[in-house]
């Protein structure tokens, strides 16, 4: 008898120690993989969709961002805010559409357009680094930026990144264009700038002309009047070209935190430094959660490509950058495991909006490449090819490994997902757009929260996208569609947004994306029994949006988006801003040359 109950107590100890040790294993995987895990968001630049070996390109080279897809998970219906830089970025930065911060209008210009805008994501808008940052993050963003720097004087730094959540910002405060490289021509209001060109042509001749009639004698205009001619000549024309002849010299600049760093941007180096210093945050912070958003450059034109890359691919200058972009997200996921952060990190792959695949600069490189099966391309607003964008994340220990999810989902849910991981909690001050995607990457729920996601062209509903609860089917209503054949999208490559521009649809153009994702065969009463009740549906989620929408000052209007020289960041005394503190790089390059 007391053999067995010494035997019954062995086997209780043993027992007990082994649900013990289970659950601290089970403890420390969980605190391992989900307590306020590190974030990498890896955020390309008009990068096309189908660029992309795992979104079926096979002659592009892109194995780094594939193996970040075969370890996590790929979804295939992630849409972006809106089909152009500024608006898209900052709907993906605040999870809700542009149009409530107002940083998206109605106008021409849909983009800041100068470094001395006043226009910029405005003061009062939360973004997912700020609440991060108040969870103890170390917060930084590497690269392009987009959404304004100062808003009444030059040094105030209202939009800039360090007074929006960051701890750290190296990088360019606007975005990469042809003005940045030598010998492209100017990319800023080029038809506007066009005509300016034309006046000033025609005053200079005018001007000669009569100068020559006053010397020759066959005019009574006395020298006063003619002096008063010149000075208002030179005027209009020393206008014009203090607002886009320097715009090199004054646009394009880096910047380390608050201080400029390089005016003009060296862009032939600039990629490198970037992912170095990306690399130095990422180690420099390896002990404590840190955010880090990776926001490349690459593939805006103009092309600054590295020589270990040029000529290597299949596709030309674009090809090349595309695949020096899918090196460095190499770098950074080898950084991230090199310190053993692998099952601590989040890392999520996607592009600002669609890319554009058929401009050319003026050395003729083609800005853009593939947007797959998918109509229309970066600013040809609610048509798939320029909303339609790569959406990758890898977690493993918590994330599935090669998995696609068809669902739709939004760049805006990015904001939700990662203030859930960090522990914080989203304001209720204001209408979040973004949703959680944490229980739909995991496999907890097999459907998006989204029913409804809205398509803005400027400040105008453009698209309707409807996903019926329980139900495989996503249905597309178009309400207007740009006029191509008119030639409005191709002459400023962004598609105007009302009158004479578009095209308006009564009944709204409606596709079934599940059936017919290239938007080519739009269904009617004729072959869609239930068209009527479909658009019947989607005007009720429009009105109750409507509901939710407040008044706000447009940060892009005509005021804000114009160059104000007293607003101009310069390293240097305005205007003569020239400095270069950050020319020195180290060969970060060896292992791409080998």
């Amino acid at each position: 008898m007391k053999k067995m109950s010494l035997c019954l107590n062995h086997r209780f100890v043993v027992a007990t120690i082994l649900l013990y040790s289970s659950t601290m294993l089970t403890y420390v995987t969980c605190t391992e993989t989900s307590l306020q895990p590190n974030i990498v968001l890896i955020m390309a630049d008009d990068l096309g969709i189908g660029d992309i070996g795992c979104y079926g390109n096979n002659t592009m080279r892109t194995p780094n961002i594939d193996n970040v897809a075969k370890d996590g998970v790929m979804l295939t219906h992630h849409i972006a805010a809106a089909p152009l830089c500024t608006p898209s970025r900052a709907a993906f930065m605040t999870g809700r559409y542009p149009i409530r911060s107002g940083m998206d209008n109605g106008h021409r210009v849909r983009v800041l357009l100068f470094t001395a805008s006043s226009g910029g994501l405005p003061k009062n808008e939360t973004t997912f680094a700020a609440l991060l940052q108040k969870q103890g993050y170390a917060t930084g963003i590497v690269g392009k930026w987009h959404l304004g720097v100062n808003c009444e004087s030059r040094g105030d730094h209202c939009h800039h990144p360090l007074n929006h959540g960051f701890d750290f910002f190296y990088g360019i405060p606007f975005t990469n264009f042809h003005d940045c490289k030598p010998g492209e021509r100017s990319a800023i209001l080029t038809d506007f700038q066009d005509k300016l060109c034309l006046v000033n042509q025609t005053l200079l001749v005018g001007l000669l002309m009569l100068l020559v009639l006053k010397w020759t004698g066959l005019t009574s205009t006395d020298w006063r009047t003619i002096v008063w001619l010149m000075v208002f000549c030179s005027l209009f024309f020393g206008a014009w070209y203090c607002v886009f002849g320097f715009v090199r010299l004054w646009n394009c600049l880096v910047m380390r935190n608050h201080d400029i760093v390089q005016q003009p941007s060296n862009g032939e180096t600039l990629p490198t430094r970037m992912i170095e210093e990306a690399l130095a945050f990422i180690e420099r912070n390896q002990r404590k959660p840190f955010l880090l958003l990776m926001s490349f450059l690459h593939v805006h034109t103009p092309f600054f490509t590295t020589k270990a890359f040029i000529g290597k691919s299949k596709h030309g200058t674009y090809g090349d950058n595309v695949e020096e972009m899918d090196w460095h997200v190499g770098q950074i996921v080898k950084a991230i495991d090199n310190v053993g952060l692998t099952n601590k990190t989040l890392i999520h792959f996607t592009s600002d909006h669609g890319g554009s695949v058929d401009s050319v600069g003026s050395n003729g490189e083609h800005d853009g490449g593939w947007n797959g099966i998918y109509r229309g391309k970066k600013g040809f607003a609610g048509w798939e090819g320029g909303i339609r964008v790569p959406g990758i994340f890898r977690w493993p220990g918590l994330l599935p490994s090669n998995k696609k999810i068809d669902e739709p989902t939004s760049l805006m849910d990015i904001y939700s997902t990662v203030v859930g991981l960090a522990g914080a909690s989203l304001p209720q001050d204001r209408v979040i757009d973004g949703r959680d995607l944490m229980p739909l990457l995991k496999g907890d729920v097999q459907h998006s929260e989204h029913e409804f996601l809205f398509h803005y062209c400027g400040a105008a509903l453009n698209a309707v996208r409807w996903h019926p609860k329980g139900s495989d089917t996503v249905w597309k209503a178009h309400f207007f569609t740009p006029k191509l054949e008119a030639g409005a999208c191709y002459q400023s490559e962004i598609c105007g947004c009302h009158g004479n521009y578009v095209i308006n649809h009564d009944p709204p153009l409606l596709f079934d994306l599940s059936k017919d994702p290239s938007e080519m065969n739009p269904v009617s009463p004729h072959t869609e029994p239930l068209f009527h009740e479909i658009q019947k549906q989607i005007q009720k989620g429009v009105e109750e949006h409507r509901k939710t929408l407040t008044s706000v000052p447009l940060q892009l209007s005509w005021n804000n988006v114009l160059w104000k020289p007293w607003l101009q960041p310069c390293c240097g005394t305005f205007p003569f801003c020239w400095c270069d503190k950050d020319s020195n790089v180290s060969i970060v390059m060896q292992e791409a040359n080998q």
